[in-house]
């Protein structure tokens, strides 16, 4: 069955994986970002212009949030998956956040991620389905100490998936909560380089901290995130999932 998968991200790490396992599937995709440059680069890429639909948006601002809803719609139709995925994990602990911290964190954890639900649940309403699927933390309990505000927003966004799971499902929308664990995401690697280790280290030190003894690739969290899209979750509703390798925090 032909779907349309709309994803908050999409344009690096395993955001990126998923629009390409979607595609491979034959499903249409809107996903985002700040560079219309690098969303156009990966349409032409995949040579899939018919499939694709890029929004370029900047999630520190929700000015073009329901521009992104209301193009999607255009383009495709109806949206039958919301993937959660865009989010940023800045080195903060509570003692040390200043406001441009927070604000940018909350923006682009939390804020983005609510104002976009509050226009595509309209849409799964009308369609009486769809799926929801929200990316979450092993920070979500407490958090590293120097993760202080990313914790606090992934712990929102699942009290906002059962939120979602508990008042929606009536409409035959469903909301569900992956826990991502440690991944040499661009966003890692990058994190790191600026703290002056390289990626092998990074693999190195996590396959000493982690149970299953490797971090993630950004392949790994693929399966779930397409099960979840899938007819094949349709009764599968205010679920957690952890693919993290076995790791708490």
């Amino acid at each position: 069955m032909m779907k349309t998968v709309m994803i908050l991200g999409g344009t690096t790490g395993v955001g990126n994986e998923i629009l390409k396992s979607c595609l491979e599937k034959g499903y249409n995709v809107a996903f985002c970002g700040r560079k219309s440059s690098v969303g156009n680069q990966i349409i032409q890429s995949l040579q899939s212009e018919d499939k694709l639909y890029f929004h370029e948006l900047d999630l520190n601002s929700i000015e073009e949030i329901e521009n992104f809803h209301l193009q999607t719609i255009k383009r495709f139709g109806k949206i039958d998956a919301l993937i959660l995925y865009a989010g940023i994990t800045p080195v903060a602990s509570l003692l040390d956040t200043e406001e441009d911290i927070y604000n940018s964190v909350f923006n682009i954890n939390l804020k983005a991620p609510f104002f976009l639900l509050k226009h595509v649940l309209k849409s799964m309403i009308n369609n009486n389905s769809g799926s929801i699927v929200f990316f979450g933390s092993a920070h979500m309990d407490y958090g590293e100490i120097d993760r202080a505000p990313y914790a606090l927003t992934k712990n929102a966004l699942y009290t906002l998936s059962n939120h979602i799971a508990h008042h929606y499902a009536k409409y035959g929308i469903r909301s569900n909560y992956l826990v991502m664990g440690w991944t040499n995401t661009e966003g890692e690697i990058e994190l790191r380089t600026k703290e002056g280790m390289s990626e092998e280290e990074l693999k190195s030190k996590a396959s000493k901290i982690l149970p299953m003894g490797r971090m993630l690739n950004r392949f790994d969290p693929i399966p779930a995130v397409m099960h979840f899209i899938s007819d094949d979750s349709a009764m599968t509703t205010g679920s957690i999932m952890r693919v993290t390798g076995g790791e708490y925090i």
